[in-house]
């Protein structure tokens, strides 16, 4: 994928050619044709590519029942790469049917943005959703512009993000025994919460905005609250893009009534092709590239990485705004490690799931939409799961 970080690790590639004595091909992709080349490669068995970035939690199940990924159960063991070293919940996302078939290298959370201008009669950043709603209504002056929260309202964009409300509500998209999870009071609660909060105090046309279309309303100085992935604090940050770069804030995800519990996902692993004919030297690429040294050398840099102890190493966090960096350690500690329903046909799934959302936000009686969304829900799974008999 075109990422930071792919494009950091292509800067320092010549340090593993010296270290391995071969040379290394690095193709970045957009996110479409890097799935496209997938499709194409892995269902002809090719062996073109050797390691491949993946999205544990949107493609990893499909591509585990599919056999394109190598296991990496025995390698990740090996003492000097310190399994353990990573963050719990991204470390337990790479494993599918009791199989390591990835490694997490970039990881993300929720952020709090805020406005410290139009807050500090406030109180500052609210410590709990029911201030946020609270803060956000009086600052909201749809007269003057001026709203008192943005975040995505898409029906399917906005699931991931919303999936931490979900959470501190004290609801999952599914239960212990792998049902649905949507329509419970927790999370009837939680799309209630979270379609008032955008229907009260957000935008117009709230429910056709994904990531790219509300953070460009909080970087133009708005609305007061926003919460999206951290990886994308710089933008608020550069001021060719920003008006609030003097004024931003970050703060940890507000507390529920199950208290705070954002997730903390590995937004990008990487993993090894089945049918590579490299795998001991695919290994030994990925060995280097997350590893303690160059995960500490990234996040110094900004890129967020999976291991423990590039959070504990002061230096790494230099690279961070100081009460951002608090807020990511704090929601890295409190984090759950999916943002999204944890299934084969995730598309499909984030449709539905985000149904219920949409009523919110329209003002519309949100528990009968998702009791029928529960019920949809519940026949997906059921065909889901037979998918995932592997």
């Amino acid at each position: 994928m075109n990422h930071v970080w792919s494009q950091a690790v292509r800067e320092r590639i010549g340090e593993f050619e010296d270290l391995i004595g071969r040379r290394v091909a690095m193709q970045l992709l957009t996110s479409d044709q890097l799935s496209n080349s997938y499709n194409v490669k892995l269902n002809a068995s090719s062996s073109d590519v050797d390691v491949m970035m993946v999205r544990a939690l949107q493609e990893q199940l499909l591509f585990a029942r599919n056999d394109w990924l190598a296991d990496l159960s025995g390698l990740v063991e090996d003492p000097e790469f310190a399994w353990a070293d990573f963050q719990d919940a991204p470390r337990e996302r790479s494993v599918t049917h009791g199989r390591v078939l990835s490694v997490p290298v970039v990881t993300e959370r929720p952020a709090l943005y805020y406005r410290k201008d139009l807050v500090e009669d406030h109180g500052g950043a609210p410590r709990t959703l029911d201030d946020l709603y609270a803060v956000a209504q009086e600052l909201t002056d749809a007269s003057a512009g001026r709203f008192g929260y943005v975040g995505r309202g898409q029906r399917n964009g906005a699931v991931s993000q919303w999936s931490s409300f979900l959470y501190s509500f004290g609801g999952d998209f599914t239960t212990p025994e792998g049902g649905s999870g949507i329509g419970t009071p927790e999370a009837v609660a939680a799309y209630e919460y979270y379609g008032k909060l955008l229907d009260r105090t957000g935008p117009p046309g709230v429910t056709n905005m994904s990531l790219e279309q509300a953070m460009p309303i909080f970087a133009q100085g708005k609305a007061a609250f926003y919460i999206d992935a951290d990886a994308i604090y710089s933008n608020f940050l550069d001021p060719s893009i920003s008006t609030v770069q003097d004024t931003v804030g970050f703060a940890p995800f507000p507390e529920g009534p199950a208290g705070s519990r954002p997730h903390n996902i590995p937004s990008w692993s990487v993993g090894i092709n089945k049918f590579s004919r490299l795998q001991d030297d695919a290994w030994a690429f990925i060995r280097w590239v997350s590893g303690t040294e160059m995960v500490t050398q990234l996040q110094a840099d900004g890129i967020p990485g999976a291991r423990t102890s590039a959070w504990e190493d002061p230096t790494t966090l230099a690279a961070f705004p100081e009460d951002l960096a608090e807020a990511m350690r704090v929601n890295a500690e409190n984090g759950l490690g999916h943002d999204r329903p944890e299934v084969i046909q995730v598309g499909r799934a984030r449709d539905i799931v985000g149904r219920p959302l949409v009523a919110g936000i329209l003002g519309q009686p949100v528990p009968p939409v998702a009791q029928d969304a529960h019920a949809e829900f519940t026949d997906f799974l059921v065909r889901d799961n037979r998918q995932q008999e592997f």
